[in-house]
């Protein structure tokens, strides 16, 4: 039990480190750019929001928060059809001067439930209804980040091999009509373009920007690698992590962490919490003896 405890604050740790260095350095990018202080000063108090969010869902969440966490994703991404639209793209709640990005907020704590509760049909029915309601809003981004990390959960399930196939073919299937959806948007060079602006900055600023986002999409990994009897539990997490940074290369979709954007920035401490969770509740090897 203890080397459970001690390797969900590790991930707590890992993951704290890496990210509040890679949300740090995005602000300096931003600060050296010109941006106004009142637009990048939000990540780092995001950041803050987040790990306290963070430490409260690694306490005191258990399997059935994960399964009501799971279904309120799908309920606010559904919610966020019924908001204003900006060239006809559906992302984000208003709440006053903050615009909600719903699925970057809500998916990386809906991938780690879907994970830790993959044995239930109804948990895979709201996995199918998120992915359908991403390719509605559109966001190909997400669709893309969160099939991924769905296909990876579905081939690693307690499931017959058709529904394994046929989780997958659906996954892939969405994932590939989500591309070609029109997307609209225009990129902004502090939210979407960061790293071509750290470029234009000094490559120096670009490259330290790719090696530290992609670490901290990483860190679940080795952070969830643990005495705990579920060996990497923490890779469907990494893999929407590095969807949702790989896909930025693809289109106009916002670079979580270093961008500015506090949606990502909460969401993936959400996730991460949940999956300390998830580490906590789990029975040690020695348990077994």
């Amino acid at each position: 039990m203890v080397t459970v405890l001690r390797s969900s604050h590790r991930l707590l740790l890992v993951y704290g480190a890496l990210s509040l260095a890679t949300v740090g350095l995005g602000c300096l990018i931003c600060a050296l750019a010109g941006v106004p202080t009142g637009s990048w000063v939000r990540n780092l108090i995001a950041w803050g929001v987040g790990l306290t969010a963070a430490w409260g869902i690694a306490t005191l969440a258990g399997k059935r928060t994960a399964t009501v966490l799971l279904g309120l994703a799908a309920l606010l991404v559904a919610a966020s059809l019924l908001g204003p639209a900006q060239q006809g793209v559906h992302r984000w709640l208003v709440l006053g001067p903050l615009h909600i990005n719903l699925a970057l907020l809500m998916l990386p704590m809906a991938v780690v439930a879907l994970g830790w509760t993959r044995e239930r049909a109804s948990s895979w029915g709201l996995a199918l209804v998120l992915l359908g309601l991403l390719v509605l809003q559109p966001d190909a981004s997400q669709t893309t980040a969160f099939a991924g990390a769905m296909a990876l959960i579905a081939l690693r399930a307690p499931l017959s091999t058709p529904v394994r196939v046929g989780l997958v073919t659906v996954a892939a299937g969405l994932t590939a009509f989500s591309w070609l959806r029109p997307d609209p948007l225009a990129p902004v060079p502090e939210v979407e373009e960061i790293v071509a602006l750290a470029w234009g900055i000094t490559p120096v600023l670009a490259v330290a920007a790719v090696v530290l986002i992609l670490a901290t999409a990483l860190a679940p990994m080795p952070g969830a690698r643990s005495g705990a009897r579920l060996p990497g539990m923490g890779l469907p997490l990494s893999v929407y992590f590095l969807l949702t940074v790989g896909t930025t290369l693809f289109g106009a979709f916002p670079m979580p962490l270093l961008g500015i954007g506090m949606s990502p920035i909460v969401g993936f401490w959400l996730g991460v919490g949940l999956l300390a969770a998830q580490i906590r509740c789990a029975p040690s090897p020695a348990s077994d003896s």
